[in-house]
């Protein structure tokens, strides 16, 4: 299951059985996420011009990492040297390249079309599935699909950006498929592995992974205070502690639940965007959003 997080982890823990005495907590979390991980494409939208792709996804990958290395290194033992070059392998997919992604298209786009494009990561999950690991797609998945697609149709035919727009687009549900086949990948090789502890690792490695890609494009002109922070808040915030509590939702209400998430984040997203940088509302936003965020709506039914 993804996470939509512009840069959401996915999960492999099964569903367990919500707590009766913290039932009344997941609502509360649930939208406390959603803002967190919706202002992180606003994060994203201020820092990416001052810093470029390679620098702020570095950024991002190391400030998540650090807050939950200590996940890390409490449960290091569950981390045998046969299972790093898989741990480097998925952390690529699922967080180097998609953070890369959503950094470009930042540059290049209002912040709620990265955020409605990451809601694709549910779709592209069960399109994943069905193309590279057999599963069945069934015919109510597969109208959900082609609905999510003529969503992204809508959204990249928009003119609010200029004419990077559609290619902002592309780079936004790219980002989701890579999310679909990480989450294919967890599953595959990472279940029953401390989750929290995984997201640290393949942060960590991602990190290494981008460095030198950063080194070499590191801004050669002085970079705002205002993009420092947003740099910093995008990793500590929306990236480690947002997973830290993704993680803790997911073992307590399970996966199916914990992911409705999904819905509200785009609508923060834009909102955020709305309100602290005037970003427009547009007509082809709405019908984009209320097409693929209906279709991961139709997607999360049949699996319940």
């Amino acid at each position: 299951m993804s996470t939509p997080a512009g840069g959401t982890p996915a999960a492999s823990v099964p569903d367990v059985p919500a707590t009766p005495l913290r039932e009344w907590l997941t609502p509360l979390e649930l939208v406390v996420l959603a803002a967190i991980w919706g202002v992180s494409f606003m994060f994203q939208r201020v820092a990416a011009p001052e810093f470029g792709t390679a620098v702020l996804s570095e950024l991002r990958l190391a400030f998540g990492a650090l807050v939950l290395m200590p996940f890390l290194w409490a449960r290091r033992s569950a981390f045998p040297a046969r299972v790093w070059p898989k741990v480097v392998a998925v952390g690529a997919i699922n967080s180097a390249v998609p953070f890369a992604l959503f950094a470009w298209a930042a540059q290049h786009a209002p912040a709620g079309i990265s955020a409605i494009t990451n809601a694709m990561a549910v779709l592209f999950t069960a399109l994943v599935g069905f193309l590279l690991f057999g599963e069945k797609i069934g015919l109510r998945r597969a109208v959900a699909l082609l609905v999510g697609f003529a969503g992204v149709v809508v959204l990249a035919s928009g003119k609010t950006a200029g004419p990077s727009l559609g290619l902002a687009v592309v780079a936004g549900c790219g980002a989701a498929f890579m999310y679909g086949i990480g989450v294919h990948l967890l599953r595959r090789y990472f279940t029953g592995m401390p989750q929290a502890a995984l997201a640290a690792a393949t942060l960590g490695t991602s990190a290494l992974l981008t460095l030198p890609f950063a080194v070499a494009e590191w801004p050669e002109a002085p970079v705002s205070a205002q993009a420092w922070w947003s740099a910093a808040l995008l990793g500590v915030l929306c990236t480690g502690l947002a997973y830290a509590v993704y993680y803790r939702l997911v073992q307590r209400i399970g996966a199916s639940r914990a992911v409705t998430v999904t819905y509200l984040v785009p609508l923060f997203a834009v909102g955020w965007a709305w309100w602290l940088l005037d970003e427009p509302l547009t007509v082809s936003m709405g019908i984009a959003g209320l097409l693929i965020l209906g279709s991961v709506a139709i997607t999360q039914k049949t699996k319940a």
